[in-house]
Order: structure tokens, then sequence, then C-alpha cells
């Protein structure tokens, strides 16, 4: 008896060892910051986007990239994955710079240089930031497309819920981090311990926009289920397209871009454009 109890009891302490690192590790687990500085100069945008610089209501200077749109375009604010920074994704957005679209990169604190730590909250400030300097620039919402991809899906999907915008993407989006968690770590994942939710499945539904989401069936970072969870929830006007063969970044190879710009193409023409 008690050697089975000697058992059970450092079984429990690896147990809470293993639940402490995690907690305290979490934000590490969600966020992969590159490092500074972005390089707009030898980029394949660097003749269509231009560098800017956004302060957050908490006093942060963010670097961001912004094309302004041509005449009867919409503005696409694209708001990047968990890893990386906004300068890994301009080959994801030429194509919509080559169509036309005005197009803003947005940068997120901790990331390419800029100030801070990433969390929940100061995430959502940087894309309120952005968007609020976009309408600074005379962009209105009615002409903005949110898109969102990955974990830049949760931001987007807030501000959605804060500002009526002419579309909204998501790009293989999640339902939430707890859920993300328990399909990772099962025995560990506790909705009290979380510290950033980013709890898309509660949100979805009280978006009133066109919403577009595209999600790989072969994602083995959030499973397309996730995807599917948020187009079940979501009021219409919607439309998906789930890629058999598609993984998580891999995306562009299956269609991606052709599907959004689509979506795009089929948006009523907005208030501002006297649609």
């Amino acid at each position: 008896m008690g050697f089975v109890l000697s058992v059970i009891i450092a079984a429990g302490l690896i147990y809470l060892a293993a639940l402490g690192f995690l907690w305290a590790t979490q934000r590490s687990h969600i966020y992969r910051p590159g490092i500074g500085p972005l390089d707009l100069i030898n980029s394949t945008v660097a003749s269509f986007m231009r560098e800017e610089t956004i302060r957050t209501s908490d006093g942060l200077i963010l670097t961001a990239w912004y094309a302004p749109a041509k005449e009867g375009q919409r503005t696409i604010v694209y708001i990047h994955g968990n890893a990386g920074t906004l300068g890994d994704r301009h080959g994801r957005v030429l194509p919509y710079l080559e169509r036309g679209f005005g197009l803003l990169l947005v940068g997120y604190r901790g990331y390419g240089g800029n100030p801070g730590e990433p969390t929940e909250d100061g995430l959502y400030e940087d894309g309120r930031a952005h968007l609020n300097w976009l309408a600074l620039q005379g962009v209105k919402n009615d002409d903005v497309v949110l898109y969102g991809e990955s974990l830049g899906a949760a931001i987007a999907t807030q501000m959605a819920i804060e500002r009526k915008v002419g579309a909204l993407v998501l790009e293989a989006p999640f339902a939430s981090i707890p859920l993300s968690a328990r399909d990772r770590f099962p025995l560990f994942a506790f909705d009290i311990l979380i510290k950033d939710k980013f709890a898309n499945i509660d949100k979805i539904d009280r978006i009133n926009t066109p919403l577009f989401i595209i999600h790989g069936a072969r994602d083995r970072v959030t499973p397309q289920r996730f995807g599917r969870m948020l187009f079940d929830r979501a009021r219409e006007p919607k439309s998906a397209l789930w890629p058999t063969e598609a993984g998580h970044n891999d995306l562009a190879q299956f269609g991606m871009i052709e599907a959004v710009l689509r979506f795009l193409d089929a948006l009523p023409p907005s208030a501002s454009k006297g649609g």
C-alpha cells in the first residue's frame, strides 16, 4: 500500500509540475513573433506599399505597411497569424495589390521590432488602432474587408463585432484557444487557467457582414472541424471553401486566392460607392 501511495503521490507531483509549466509558458505556445526590422524596400510589394506608423491607445508605436485602394476598390486589412511578421506575408497579399485593392498589413506589438508584448487584449487594441488610422485616411467602414489568417482570424472576428465592415475573410480559423488546447493537451486544458481565450465560437453569430471561410482538410495546426464549427454558427450571408488536400500553410496552392477574389468580386457595392 505504501508503494502504491508513493507512486500516486509522485505521479500527482509530476502532473502538477507539468501543468504549472504549461500555465507559465502558455503564451509562448500561442505567440511566436518574428524579430525586426521589417524590410519593405526589398520585398515584392515595395512598388505598391509604404511604411506607416500606428499609435495605439496605450501609447505603443507600431509599424504597418499600407497601399491605398485604386478607384472603386475596397481596402483589405490583413491580420496575420501567430508566427513571423507582417513582412513574411508580401507573397500572400501581392495578388490583391495587383488587382488594385487597398491593403493594410497590420503590425502587432512584440512582432517585427515593435514594442510591447502580445496578449489577447493587446492584439485587439492593435487592431482597433489600425482601423482608427485607416478611418483617418478617409476609408469608410463599408469599404473595409477584414482578413484574418489563423490567429489573426480571432482579431478580425473581434473587430467585425465592433465595426460594421464590408466583409470578413477567415483563413484556417480556430474556434477558441481552450478548444485548441483540449485538442493538443487533453489532460491539461482547464479554461480557468488559460489567459488568452480568443473565443471565436462565442462571437461569430454576432457578426452581420458577408463572411468567407477557407480551411484545409489536412490542417494539423487548427483542424478543419473548428472552421466548420464557426461556419455552422455564423449568420448568412456566408460561404466557404474546404480544400480536401490543403493543410494549414499551403492553402494558396489549392485555390485560396482565386476563391477570395471571387468572394470579393461578388460583394454588393458599398454605400460609399453609391451602391
